[in-house]
């Protein structure tokens, strides 16, 4: 038989315990053994009803005549202390001593994931495990089952002729005893993570911080959250089913990870880059903007009230979509081809890790979009059909084809505050206090844009706080670099394609020199950029930064702003994006 280990703990980076264990006790039967059995007095004892007792033990019996199965999991202490000595009357039956989760915290229910009983899928892929025992699913419990889990230990027992115990087999001397799971270590700010749970309460979205300079994740927030202490106990499967089954606010899909937007104008800081690289504009060239930007009789390219004309610093603050249209079509068009444009446009966004697998150590997530030849080859079904730079204007500003994940969007973040690398984000800090972690989360990342261009599109971004579209949102003695965007939001309905409110969305680093912390805030049906994600994106800087708010303003703004109204029309919810 075995000993069960104790699994490791999960701390935040500041040592703030998360995760420890408490016992549980489960009524385990090894089918073989049972002899003489008084069904309905132990039907009783237990308060089950006769029919699904004698359907459980059938299955054990399928399952394995000599292995234990599980009759009743996790029992409550007093259940146990009721049970313990009563149940000795009962051959075949005992009881087990295993541990759950003991959730210290009420918030990042996502990032920590939970614990299960397998299932015979799992122990017929697995063979590590058997039927009764837990596993980790979803979050870090996932991620890294192996090291929490422990190893389990050993104990061999003598049989008489009557399959009675008789105690040890030679003494012990080949018993085993279990090792207890590695403790871990998260990245994760416990302050900061609840803080932008609270951020979000009635609204939908993400954020995602990020340590620039090392890649750790600072707060991976999805919203609704949920608190993980639901998915514990004999409570655990009725509380998921409901969250599983929750079709409208979703608390069990993470936005962060895997919710696909449009980026909307932060995307105009990668138009900007990708133009100096190519060698198609410079920081002085001042590009005129008439109220929208007109190509090829198609329906104009809409834009903001704002001085004209204006050079690449100002282009960003203002968030120009004139300018970032030509910057762009220069770029296609610079080729004798499109499709050599389009992909060398896509090589430069793929080196910011977009449009591919980040690598983090989560084990959800997806990858977004950004399209290449291909893509536009299939879709205009080339060469049957031409296309050109100006069919794939969208993509210039964030709309599009484009779709980022919050992740992703922070990720491009940190590579612009650090001109030009990234460490792939990731929440694992260190094992058993061991500063040795998979490399992949140490070593550097290069984008193919040089160094020297990031610093006028850093100076843009941070005249965005100054003077430009989030000059509202600035905070006393911090220095924030930022870009807001509406993304918009568009489904079908009945067959017809229909606008639906706007998604707000806002990227920012700060400090601007040395940066402390890179974040992508996204909020579904959010209006404008500035209006929630830009607000959120400030607090969530001065929090982390400073440890306190003054900027109450903003935070009772948030804090006591609601969108369920919004979310209480039809056909809100996660975007539908068009295609061309």
């Amino acid at each position: 038989m075995y000993d069960y280990p104790q699994r490791g703990y999960i701390f935040d980076r500041n040592q703030k315990l998360l995760v420890s264990n408490q016992p549980s006790y489960d009524v385990m039967v090894i089918p073989r053994e049972v002899k003489d059995l008084d069904t309905l007095e132990l039907c009783k004892l237990l308060k089950m009803p006769k029919e699904k007792f004698e359907k459980i033990l059938a299955k054990a019996r399928v399952y394995s005549p000599r292995l234990p199965y599980t009759v009743v999991p996790q029992l409550t202490k007093e259940e146990y202390a009721y049970l313990s000595e009563k149940m000795r009357k009962y051959d075949g039956f005992y009881i087990r001593k295993q541990s759950l989760r003991d959730y210290k915290v009420n918030h990042s229910g996502n990032v920590l994931g939970y614990i299960r009983e397998v299932d015979e899928r799992i122990v017929k892929k697995n063979p590590y495990y058997q039927n009764g025992e837990n596993i980790g699913m979803q979050g870090i419990e996932k991620a890294y089952e192996e090291e929490l889990r422990g190893v389990k230990g050993v104990k061999y027992i003598q049989k008489d002729r009557f399959n009675r115990d008789i105690g040890p087999y030679l003494e012990g001397s080949f018993d085993t005893l279990p090792q207890r799971g590695k403790d871990i270590t998260l990245s994760i700010d416990a302050r900061l993570q609840k803080y932008g749970e609270e951020l979000f309460i009635n609204k939908r979205g993400g954020i995602v911080a990020i340590e620039p300079q090392t890649g750790e994740i600072l707060a991976l927030i999805t919203a609704p959250h949920y608190s993980p202490k639901l998915l514990v106990g004999r409570e655990r499967s009725k509380n998921f089913s409901k969250m599983f089954y929750d079709s409208i606010s979703r608390p069990l899909f993470d936005r962060g990870l895997s919710g696909e937007y449009p980026p909307g104008s932060p995307f105009k800081a990668l138009t900007a880059l990708i133009g100096l690289q190519e060698n198609v504009v410079n920081i002085e060239e001042r590009i005129t903007c008439h109220g929208s930007y007109n190509y090829g009789g198609k329906k104009p390219l809409g834009c903001h009230h704002h001085k004209s004309p204006l050079s690449m610093v100002g282009g960003i603050a203002q968030s120009c979509n004139s300018y970032f249209a030509t910057v762009y079509r220069r770029t296609i068009e610079k080729y004798d081809t499109p499709q050599e444009g389009m992909n060398t446009w896509h090589d430069h966004l793929e080196s910011f890790g977009l449009g591919v697998y980040s690598g983090h150590d989560m084990p959800s997530g997806r990858k977004g979009l950004v399209p290449d030849a291909n893509y536009y080859n299939r879709y205009y079904r080339y060469p049957k059909y031409k296309w050109y730079a100006t069919a794939t204007i969208s993509n210039s500003i964030g709309q599009g084809e484009v779709l980022m994940t919050p992740m992703q969007m922070a990720n491009f973040t940190a590579a612009i505050a650090n001109k030009g690398w990234y460490i792939k984000p990731h929440l694992i800090k260190n094992i058993d206090k061991q500063d040795t972690i998979p490399s992949k989360y140490t070593e550097k990342n290069y984008t193919t844009i040089k160094p020297e261009y990031f610093e006028p599109v850093i100076q843009g971004l941070f005249d965005v706080y100054n003077d430009g579209t989030a000059k509202n949102l600035q905070v006393p003695g911090i220095e924030i670099c930022g870009k807001t965007g509406t993304a918009e939001n568009y489904t079908k309905i009945d067959g017809v394609t229909t606008k639906l409110t706007d998604h707000s969305t806002f990227v920012a680093f700060a400090p601007k020199d040395n940066p402390k912390i890179a974040i992508a805030v996204f909020v579904e049906n959010g209006y404008w950029g500035s209006r929630w994600a830009g607000k959120i994106a400030s607090l969530m800087i001065e929090k982390y930064l400073k440890g306190e708010i003054t900027r109450t303003d903003l935070e009772t703004y948030v804090l006591n702003g609601s969108l369920e109204e919004e979310y209480a029309k039809p056909h809100s919810g996660i975007p539908f994006t068009i295609n061309h």
